[in-house]
């Protein structure tokens, strides 16, 4: 049951701070660019880790995530809002570079020489 309800947070949480992205001001934030890859919240709910990954980069990902630690008190206002809860958990900003590692990934296929699979039937 607490398994559930942590999922739910954080499922919440991450669709709060991703639309809440676009209105911030800080120029180290660009959101266009920006996505939260996951949402880790702790048993007593108190933390939860927000993995930030960026297009431009690790460096851009943690440019934007000094931008978003100075906008944590903007968005733990706003999750208190929408979900009515008494307290927000404390937002945690990591750096997450598994878009890149994924573009990476995804390019090492591509220029693999793989023969194409032909049906003999």
């Amino acid at each position: 049951m607490a398994d559930f309800k942590a999922a739910r947070l954080s499922s919440d949480i991450q669709r709060i701070i991703g639309c809440k992205l676009r209105d911030l001001k800080d120029p180290r934030i660009d959101a266009e660019k920006m996505t939260v890859v996951r949402i880790e919240v702790s048993r007593d709910r108190s933390v939860a880790k927000v993995y930030v990954s960026h297009l431009g980069g690790m460096s851009a990902a943690k440019e934007a995530v000094k931008g978003l630690e100075s906008a944590s008190g903007l968005l733990r206002h706003e999750i208190v809002a929408v979900l009515g809860i008494r307290k927000a958990p404390e937002l945690r900003f990591i750096p997450d570079d598994s878009a890149e590692y994924s573009a990476h990934i995804s390019k090492m296929l591509k220029e693999l020489d793989l023969p194409e699979d032909t049906d003999e039937e």
